[in-house]
C-alpha cells in the first residue's frame, strides 16, 4: 500500500509520510532516564500522540524499561475523584494486560477500587516494587481530567515522587495535552476545591512543547512523496504551502493531501503549482474539518473573547502577556507571539475566524451576484462605490449587527469585511493583517494587478483621523500603492448620522488618501 499524508489520528511511518517523531523532542530520552516527570503540551493535531507511541514503542525496544501509553480521554466529564480515580486504575490495569507486561495480574490484585484518594498510588507502589525494570507511563489528554480527579490524581503522583528514595514508584511519567500544568487549575472548577500548600503541580522538571514544522522540515516531508511515487514539489508550491501553514502539522498535511488526491486526482505525472495550494486553503476553510471547528468553538469562551476581540481591532486593550488566559490562547494554537506582537498562529486561522465571526452578517447581507461586474471599472475596482455603499448599509443595519454579534467591540471590523468578502471572487483576493498593539486593522483588496489598501480605525480622539492617515501611509509604502482609504467608525451616540457618515480626499506628498467615515 502507498503511503498517504495522514489528517486522522497517530501516524504510522510504514503508512504515512511523517517525519521521525524522536526530532521533535530529542530531549526526552534523558529526562527519562534521570527519572523525571515532565509534561508536553502542544495544540490539538500537532502530533504529540504520534509521538507518545513512537516514544513507548522505542523504550520497550531498548530493553531498560516497561513503557505504558494511557489516554485519559474518556474521563473528560468525570470530575468526581471516587468516580474517576477507579477509572483511571482500571485503565491502567487494562494497559498493563494488552502490553502483556510481566505480572499483570498482580496489579490487579493490588486495586483497591474504594481508595479513591490513595488506592491509585499504592497500587503502583506495589506493581513497581515486582518488576524487574522501571516503569515509565505516559499520560495523554491529561488536560481531560478536572476538579476532585484532577486533584487527587495530581496529588498521588506527587507523593509517590517524593517518597521514591525509599518507596519504589514509577520511574518516570509524561503528562501530555494540549494545555501547560500550570494552566490545570483553571479546570478546577469548584471553590471548596484546594490546593493547599503542598500543590501538586510542583513535580514536574520540564514543561516541553511541539514546535511547528519549519520550511526545512515541509521539504523533508513532501520530499517523501517524491520518492515514493515521483511527484516533485517546486520551491515556489513548498513557500506558499509555508506561508498559508506556517507549518502547523495538521494543516500541512491536509493542503498536501487537498492538492495531490483531490486537485490533481492522483495524477502523479502533473507538477502541483502554488495556486493550486490557494484553491485547497478556499477548500479547507470552507469544508471547516473537525480541526477548523474545534478551534472556532473556543472563539465562544470569554477568556478567549477577551484575547481574540482586541487583536481583530489590532488593539491591545485587555491583553496582559501574564494573563492566565493570554497563555491560555496561546497553548490553543490559535494565537502566537512574536517580536512583541501577538498575531493569529497562520494565515488559515485568521481568515476561518474572521469568517466565522461575521457568518451571520455575510448570510444574510444583500445578494449581489453582479457584485464583480457592478464594482469594476476598466478593469479597477470601483472603491468609491464600494464603499459608498457600505456606508449606505452600515447606516441601515448597524443598530441590529451590534445586538447580534457576540463580539461587539469588533463587530464594526466584521462587518465591513463580511461586506468586502461578498465581492471576494476567483480574481479577487482579500488579504489582512492583524495583530495586537498596531492600532488599526490593515486589509487590501488584490483585483488583476492593482492592490487597495484599506486602513480600518474606531474613532477614539480627535487624533484618530491623523494616526490613522500615518500608519495607512506605512502600509501604501509597503505594497507600493499610491492610493489608499482610510475607514473611521464613530461609535458615539450623539454625532447625526449626517456627521458619521462623509467621504474626503486628500493628496499628501504624492500620495491619495481617501478617509470614508461610517
Amino acid at each position: 500500500m502507498n503511503r498517504y499524508f495522514n489528517i486522522a489520528g497517530p501516524c504510522n511511518p510504514e503508512e504515512h509520510y511523517m517525519l521521525p517523531a524522536e526530532m521533535r523532542r530529542r530531549e526526552l530520552p534523558e529526562l527519562i532516564q534521570q527519572k523525571q516527570y515532565f509534561v508536553i503540551h502542544a495544540a490539538r493535531q500537532s502530533g504529540k500522540t504520534t509521538l507518545l507511541f513512537d516514544l513507548v514503542n522505542k523504550l520497550n525496544a531498548t530493553g531498560n524499561y516497561f513503557a505504558l501509553y494511557c489516554s485519559l480521554e474518556a474521563l473528560q466529564d468525570v470530575p468526581d475523584a471516587a468516580t474517576g480515580i477507579p477509572a483511571i486504575m482500571r485503565m491502567i490495569k487494562n494497559q498493563i494486560m494488552l502490553k502483556e507486561l510481566p505480572d499483570g495480574a498482580a496489579f490487579r490484585d493490588y486495586l483497591d477500587y474504594e481508595d479513591y484518594l490513595d488506592g491509585l498510588r499504592v497500587a503502583l507502589t506495589m506493581y513497581c516494587k515486582k518488576l524487574s525494570k522501571p516503569l515509565v507511563i505516559l499520560f495523554d489528554e491529561i488536560d481531560c481530567l478536572s476538579n476532585g480527579t484532577l486533584i487527587a490524581f495530581l496529588r498521588q503522583l506527587r507523593n509517590g515522587y517524593v517518597n521514591r528514595a525509599t518507596t519504589p514508584f514509577v520511574h518516570s511519567i509524561g503528562l501530555i495535552g494540549m494545555r501547560n500544568i500550570r494552566d490545570y487549575k483553571g479546570k478546577i472548577r469548584d471553590e471548596r476545591d484546594t490546593l493547599g500548600s503542598a500543590s501538586p503541580f510542583n513535580i514536574v522538571t520540564e514543561a516541553l512543547t511541539l514546535q511547528n514544522f519549519t520550511r526545512k522540515e515541509i521539504d523533508q516531508l513532501l520530499a517523501q512523496h517524491t520518492r515514493d511515487v515521483g511527484q516533485a514539489f517546486s520551491p515556489e508550491f513548498l513557500d506558499r504551502l509555508f506561508h498559508y501553514t506556517q507549518g502547523q502539522p495538521w494543516l500541512v498535511n491536509a493542503l498536501a493531501r487537498q492538492v495531490v488526491v483531490k486537485i490533481l486526482n492522483k495524477d502523479f505525472s502533473r507538477s502541483p503549482r502554488p495556486s493550486h495550494v490557494d484553491q485547497a486553503v478556499e477548500t479547507i476553510i470552507q469544508r471547516r474539518h473537525t480541526h477548523i471547528d474545534s478551534l472556532l468553538e473556543r472563539l465562544k469562551e470569554e477568556r478567549v473573547q477577551k484575547i481574540v476581540e482586541p487583536l481583530l481591532m489590532g488593539e491591545t486593550r485587555g491583553v496582559d502577556p501574564l494573563d492566565d488566559d493570554y497563555q491560555y490562547v496561546l497553548d490553543l494554537g490559535l494565537l502566537k507571539e512574536s517580536d512583541g506582537l501577538l498575531s493569529f498562529s497562520n494565515p488559515i486561522y485568521s481568515e476561518v475566524v474572521v469568517r466565522y465571526l461575521g457568518m451571520k452578517a455575510q448570510n444574510e447581507l444583500p445578494s449581489n451576484r453582479e457584485a464583480p461586474v457592478a464594482y469594476t471599472t476598466d478593469d479597477r475596482l470601483d472603491m468609491k462605490r464600494l464603499l459608498t455603499d457600505f456606508q449606505a448599509f452600515w447606516r441601515e443595519h448597524s443598530g441590529i449587527w451590534l445586538e447580534r454579534f457576540q463580539y461587539k467591540e469588533a463587530a464594526p471590523h466584521l462587518v465591513l469585511m463580511a461586506f468586502l468578502q461578498k465581492i471576494a471572487g476567483q480574481d479577487r483576493f482579500i488579504t489582512r493583517e492583524m495583530a495586537s498593539g498596531r492600532g488599526r486593522l490593515d486589509i487590501c483588496i488584490q483585483h488583476g494587478g492593482g492592490r487597495y489598501p484599506i486602513e480600518i480605525k474606531i474613532r477614539r480622539d480627535n487624533k484618530t483621523i491623523e494616526a490613522g492617515k500615518a500608519q495607512l501611509s506605512a502600509y501604501m509604502e509597503t505594497l507600493g500603492c499610491g492610493e489608499g482609504w482610510l475607514v473611521i467608525f464613530d461609535r458615539r451616540k450623539k454625532p447625526s448620522w449626517k456627521n458619521k457618515l462623509f467621504w474626503k480626499t486628500e493628496t499628501v506628498d504624492g500620495k491619495v488618501f481617501h478617509i470614508v467615515g461610517c
